[in-house]
């Protein structure tokens, strides 16, 4: 029996799903079919046949109230015509009762023991005269048994019509059945045949910009399948995304990297010829050669960042982010001494913490106060203020300069990599640091903007937990 089980598995598992489902849906309707057709097949020869078993009861009654004082013998005997009524004959329990004519009908013992009343009337199938009979076979009295026949061929032959025409509709059911089992698989999997069509596509030529056709309708009254479709589409447009992103990233990558590779080869073939220098010749280009190296490094570095699109969960923890800001502002002085830095924390904040990665966190203000720094005229502050509301359930964070500003124009783009403004082209930097400090911000929950400042210069905000203040 296993063994059969595992057959019948290997061949389901060779045959595509729209087959087996093909197969299931008409093994089920033809099913249904041939077990209708069964049923009605037995009610309607239960039927015949009881219909014959009446008209038996009814010659039998007919023929007690005309008979009753006949001893045994054949009463009528004429029922080997369709037309005829029914052949009766009176039979005694006592066999030496019997008419020296003999009967028309056989007589068993069973026949016996109803004329002795130790048996109850029964209903049985006989031949007589070339012809097949029911007979009923019932008491008489006195000691005798009435058996009444009546010609049962009409009755088989109805039997046999019917089975041949349900036969023949549960034939047409079964065709019908495959039929439809066909046009169910066709049509219920036709979006799981499109999906398959666009992957394998999909995975041959590595393009994930098809889509699958979606049948039209409102969204809430769509199908499994086609929620099915919706989904992978919309996982095809987050992976064309993907693709596209990461292929900025190289390209933007290729194309900042080119120019200080190529000082750094230029500084390097210099200083390979050292002879040739004097010793400030070769204390300027070793010192190039230094700072190039470090900028190639953070740029290495920042796109490593950037790449990580996660926190390591291991390195959760609950940062206070005031104290956080304050270590931010005070190594922000060391690197920027001309720049004043003003940090206001307002009632709450000190105490309110957030999950997250500290170094991460630090690394998001850091990028912040770096480019305010940036654009921040020496004689202008750089205001950092933290303040928290919804009773400590939200944190916002705000980095302004009084710099330039953000233009309308250069404002949509400020967190793209390698992004940098007309205004800030001639100054250090890779265009990374904001695009760095947003994905920061998105990986712990919160939000960064931008936005311009009122009477100039530049504000960015981050809003911790809900919305803002």
């Amino acid at each position: 029996m296993s063994g059969v089980r595992r057959l019948g598995a290997r061949w389901r598992r060779g045959r595509p799903l729209r087959t087996r489902l093909a197969l299931a849906a008409s093994a089920a309707v033809a099913l249904v079919a041939v077990g209708v057709c069964a049923a009605a097949f037995f009610v309607i020869r239960y039927e015949l046949l009881h219909q014959l078993d009446l008209s038996l009861t009814q010659s039998a009654t007919r023929v007690v109230q005309e008979n009753r004082g006949e001893g045994p013998g054949i009463v009528a005997g004429e029922c080997r015509f369709l037309s005829a009524p029914a052949c009766a004959q009176v039979v005694p329990a006592d066999p030496a009762a019997d008419p020296e004519a003999g009967y028309l009908l056989p007589v068993s013992a069973p026949v016996r023991e109803v004329a002795a009343g130790a048996r109850a009337p029964y209903f049985s199938n006989v031949t007589r005269l070339g012809q097949s009979l029911r007979m009923l076979t019932t008491p008489f009295g006195d000691g005798r048994a009435l058996q009444v026949a009546l010609r049962a061929d009409p009755v088989e032959r109805g039997v046999r019509q019917a089975a041949a025409l349900l036969a023949a509709v549960g034939g047409a059911g079964v065709l019908l059945a495959g039929l439809l089992g066909y046009a169910v698989s066709r049509t219920g999997l036709a979006p799981v045949a499109r999906l398959t069509s666009t992957a394998e596509r999909i995975a041959s030529t590595r393009d994930p910009r098809h889509r699958i056709e979606l049948p039209p309708g409102p969204p809430g009254r769509q199908d499994e399948v086609t929620r099915l479709a919706a989904s992978f589409n919309t996982m095809l447009g987050e992976l064309e995304e993907s693709v596209s992103a990461q292929r900025r990233l190289v390209a933007d990558a290729s194309h900042e990297l080119r120019t200080p590779l190529t000082a750094l080869r230029t500084n390097a073939e210099l200083l390979a010829r050292a002879d040739r220098l004097t010793p400030a010749q070769r204390e300027r280009a070793s010192g190039a050669l230094g700072r190039q190296i470090r900028e190639v490094t953070g740029l290495v570095n920042d796109l490593i960042e950037l790449a990580r699109d996660e926190e390591p969960l291991p390195l959760l923890e609950e940062v206070r982010i005031a104290e956080l800001a304050g270590h931010a502002v005070a190594t922000a002085r060391t690197h920027w001494p001309r720049v004043r830095f003003e940090l206001e924390v307002g009632p709450g904040a000190a105490e309110t913490t957030r999950p997250g990665v500290p170094a991460r966190l630090a690394r998001l203000l850091t990028n912040l106060l770096d480019n305010a720094a940036k654009f921040s005229p020496p004689d202008a502050p750089v205001e950092v203020a933290l303040s928290a509301y919804g009773g400590g359930l939200g944190l916002g964070l705000t980095v302004r300069d009084h710099g330039p500003g953000i233009s309308a124009e250069d404002l949509p783009y400020v967190f793209d990599r390698f992004y940098r403004a007309e205004a800030a082209r001639a100054l250090p930097g890779s265009g990374l640091g904001l695009a760095m400090a947003r994905q920061i911000a998105r990986a712990h929950g919160a939000e960064l903007t931008a936005s311009a400042a009122p009477g100039g210069g530049a504000l960015f905000t981050v809003v911790f937990g809900g919305e803002g203040p």
